[in-house]
């Protein structure tokens, strides 16, 4: 089984009077981590939001009732919380009732999604996010090595557990994840349909990864309002397909202030999107998706580690471009992504004048572990 790196900040977490809320996308390997922390399932009560005795059970959830329930077990796992009306304040009431016993609550899609959690749970939470499998968690599983040898095969495939555990299966399964998993809590809490113009919308973002988006560009391919398609991403973002990287400015004149780029959490599923799995080499995409997984990788990189920098790129008015940019404690940091190596690589001269002090590197296909890692 391989080993996912929340593990052991969970665990540090763990009976603190407070519920751990564990979020990402349906088969990202949320039941797997709680396996993995609660292998004797004596311990564990596991109720799951998709079943309707759950629902009846926390319709109107009571303390004392819940105690009988439990009886002498110390966890009370709801999975895919986000299926039940009011888990916030319901969460609530059972921590607040329940302080020896510890509480996790999983959800596949941001539970912002429904404003279901911020305000009932201030300060009775600890939050974590859960992504596919990382190129770090690989590296651990198989071994450094193993894995450099495989990332042609993990930019067209990704990085789905479900797709690593079956090799030579990876186009139906994520033909699957595609169609059928992702989108499940966006439409049902939305209540809204996953129509044809949905689907250009997801083509044409998976087409413009590394790119810049316009809004308004994107409404005109599918036929929506600027306004919807910007609804759009914004569900699609807190369902955990895609996410937004803005520009970074500091007023210049010439810097782009208000842009932005958006990217898949896996390049297996950008892919599934477009029904589009030639071997690596012989894409005409290769750059869009060695960016795409770098700046998806570094994301879960970040997070795991409890690294929190803010992130952006930079362009101009004059289309200079820096790939991606990390500002932390005061310091800039600029990167530019090429899959091959070897050329010499600067940033551009506006850059450079106007931030002196950025540290600069190049990040390629040789040295990635050190970005990754």
């Amino acid at each position: 089984m391989i080993q996912r790196k929340l593990v052991t900040a969970i665990q540090e977490r763990m009976f603190q009077g407070k519920v751990i809320l564990l979020m990402g996308p349906r088969q990202v390997g949320k039941t797997t981590i709680l396996q993995m922390l609660f292998p004797n399932s004596d311990d564990v009560l596991w109720l799951n939001g998709d079943e309707l005795a759950t629902h009846r059970q926390l319709q109107e959830p009571s303390a004392e009732r819940f105690r009988l329930l439990l009886g002498n077990k110390r966890v009370l796992v709801i999975d895919e919380a986000q299926r039940i009306d009011d888990i916030g304040l319901k969460l609530k009431i059972l921590v607040d009732g329940l302080r020896d016993v510890q509480i996790i609550a999983t959800g596949s899609s941001s539970f912002e999604l429904a404003n279901l959690m911020n305000e009932p749970l201030t300060g009775r939470k600890w939050e974590f996010r859960l992504f596919p499998l990382s190129y770090s968690e690989l590296c651990d599983h198989l071994g450094v090595w193993e894995e450099h040898q495989l990332l042609q095969h993990r930019l067209v495939y990704g990085y789905y557990p479900e797709i690593i555990n079956n090799p030579g299966d990876e186009i139906p399964r994520l033909g699957l994840l595609a169609d059928s998993y992702l989108y499940r809590d966006i439409f049902h809490l939305e209540n809204i349909l996953k129509t044809q113009k949905f689907d250009l919308l997801l083509q044409a973002l998976a087409y413009q990864i590394g790119s810049q988006v316009s809004y308004n560009e994107l409404a005109q391919i599918c036929g929506l309002d600027a306004k919807t398609v910007e609804r759009y991403i914004d569900l699609l973002e807190k369902g955990f397909v895609v996410f937004r990287l803005g520009s970074y400015s500091t007023n210049l004149r010439n810097e782009l202030k208000k842009s932005r780029k958006i990217y898949f959490y896996d390049n297996g599923i950008r892919n599934a999107i477009l029904g589009s799995f030639e071997p690596f080499e012989s894409r005409t995409d290769r750059g869009a998706l060695w960016e795409n997984f770098l700046v998806s990788d570094r994301l879960k990189r970040n997070a795991y580690a409890n690294f929190r920098p803010a992130s952006y790129f930079w362009k101009n008015t004059a289309h200079k471009e820096v790939d991606y940019l990390e500002m932390s404690k005061g310091e800039l940091h600029a990167y530019e992504f090429k899959w091959k190596g070897g050329d010499k690589v600067r940033l551009p001269l506006a850059f450079s004048r106007a931030y002196p002090d950025a540290k600069f590197s190049v990040v390629d296909r040789d040295n990635a572990m050190e970005f990754l890692l």
